[in-house]
């Protein structure tokens, strides 16, 4: 199987740690030239440097913040006019506080919102064009296992994530005929600084030891570990090739087998 990716451009974002950094030096290394995206210029500038170019790729970056969507919009088709389009978009930046649903406020609500959907659909909109003409399109949203089952004590996470999740069949739905694929990627319980992140609050919020939380949220999973960031890129990676030309609209959970439904 070929998953080569030579001669396409992917724009990755959140990609300066975690899931997206892994997808992007991944990309990288199957030949793609990578644009990576995020709000801190001196580690895009870290991350670029660690990407392969001995296929002759050519890498870039982008200083961009999603809580910005007009300013995103701005730097991404100004990129396109001078640059070139992307055939592969990765859709990634952090998730929302957690707490109760209950609880949440309407900022909180507007703030997650802003940064996961409206930045996800200002993004597709500035790539399918050039999708479109090049009869190959790949656009993979990383969300989480809470669309398929949702996650105690992260109620605005398990509200957006859900709705970016029905947002991405839709365009599945209208992007097809085009050579374009839609898909999400789920990832579980992942070693990134969010999910440590999660484990201090919780043991913050329970009084137990960050140890005893990470064990037993270890322990929820049948693999008994946590996922590597680059064990989510994999899959990526895969969506993005040629091989996963005729998957389209799917979830796909990268958990340890954590997620209960089918």
């Amino acid at each position: 199987m070929n998953l080569k990716i030579n001669n396409k451009n992917a724009l990755v974002c959140g990609s300066t740690q975690g899931i997206g950094k892994a997808a992007a030096i991944e990309l990288a290394n199957l030949g793609a030239n990578v644009v990576l995206t995020a709000r801190n210029e001196e580690k895009l500038k870290n991350v670029l440097a660690e990407l392969d170019t001995s296929q002759g790729q050519h890498h870039h970056y982008i200083v961009a913040d999603f809580q910005n969507p007009d300013e995103l919009r701005e730097k991404i088709e100004a990129f396109i006019a001078k640059n070139h389009a992307f055939h592969i978009l990765v859709n990634n930046t952090g998730g929302p506080a957690g707490g109760p649903v209950f609880n949440a406020t309407i900022e909180e609500f507007e703030r997650a919102f802003t940064q996961h959907l409206k930045c996800n659909h200002i993004l597709v909109q500035a790539v399918v064009g050039g999708m479109k003409e090049a009869g190959y399109g790949r656009i993979i949203n990383v969300i989480s296992t809470s669309v398929k089952q949702p996650l105690d004590g992260l109620g605005v996470s398990n509200t957006i994530r859900g709705a970016v999740a029905n947002w991405s069949k839709t365009l599945a739905n209208e992007l097809g005929q085009f050579g374009i694929t839609v898909n999400n990627v789920l990832p579980g319980a992942t070693a990134t600084e969010r999910l440590s992140e999660i484990i201090k609050n919780k043991a913050a919020k329970t009084g137990k030891t960050i140890d005893e939380v990470s064990e037993a949220m270890k322990n929820s999973v049948p693999a008994k570990r946590f996922a590597k960031p680059e064990e989510i890129a994999n899959a990526i990676a895969f969506l993005a090739s040629e091989a996963a030309s005729y998957i389209n609209g799917i979830n796909v959970p990268v958990d340890g087998g954590r997620t209960k439904s089918l």
